[in-house]
């Protein structure tokens, strides 16, 4: 009988790109709800800051340096958990970056390799290792983090919506196919979200009220906004939801 409120108590957790942002948003509400957290990022003197920030609030948290693109790191990472876990119940797919992209036709391949592993390739590798472990469980809940920019082009984010798009299909894809073995995938596409990746959009006062006038809402979304759907999709109140993609957008995409 589910009791309608959200209990993570024990469930152990993997935020990638967790050291900061959203990603460390979304670890710190996971922890508060009773999951075991670990978290991952590129770099060591952001894991440490975000190490230091848990154990203020009176969390561990499991941090390690891992490219979740390089399936070496990413390796290492998996151990680490199950070394410390022994399960992984929760996997959310956070990583993200985006280099302004003047034009696809025109993009170095470079450029295009870079976005598209860091973007997509890392939740296509990050899902397997963590499937492998939740199919021996029974269970798991796999949470990509999308964006609205997967359906809507808009002016320098092209390969980074393309690589968005593939999670988007990535996330239905693996739905369908992990659902037999009691694995949850749903992804959360958020509009802008203030944060330091959105920053030279909604730190210029012009460019903000031009966004927040084409939201329904009025605003651009707070981190808050879109923790609250990654937990959701996170607990036992999801059971039967599987390859959706919630939109927080504030009405944006209506």
């Amino acid at each position: 009988m589910n009791s309608w409120e959200i209990d993570l108590s024990g469930k152990a957790t993997l935020v990638t790109g967790g050291s900061r942002g959203l990603g460390k948003a979304i670890a710190l509400a996971m922890a508060e709800k009773g999951a075991k957290v670990a978290i991952c990022g590129r770099k060591q003197e952001n894991l440490d800051m975000a190490e230091k920030e848990f154990k203020e609030k009176g969390f561990d948290v499991l941090a390690q340096v891992a490219h979740v693109g390089k399936p070496e790191q990413l390796e290492s990472l998996f151990q680490a958990i199950d070394q410390s876990f022994g399960r992984l119940d929760i996997l959310v797919n956070n990583v993200g970056t985006n280099i302004f992209t003047r034009s696809v036709s025109e993009a170095d391949e470079k450029l295009w390799d870079k976005l598209i592993e860091t973007n997509l390739k890392s939740v296509f590798l990050a899902s397997g290792q963590a499937a492998k472990r939740m199919k021996k469980q029974g269970s798991g809940k796999i949470v990509n983090i999308s964006t609205i920019a997967a359906r809507k082009a808009a002016p320098g984010m092209g390969i980074y919506s393309v690589a968005k798009a593939g999670v988007e299909m990535l996330t239905k894809v693996l739905a369908a196919e992990l659902a037999p073995d009691h694995i949850n995938v749903n992804a959360v596409a958020p509009g802008m979200v203030k944060t330091q990746f959105s920053k030279p959009f909604w730190s210029n006062e012009s460019m903000l009220q031009e966004i927040t006038r084409t939201i329904p809402m009025g605003r651009i979304a707070e981190t808050e906004d879109v923790v609250g759907a990654v937990l959701f999709l996170s607990s036992s109140l999801s059971d039967f939801i599987t390859g959706d993609i919630i939109t927080v957008d504030g009405g944006f995409m209506a």
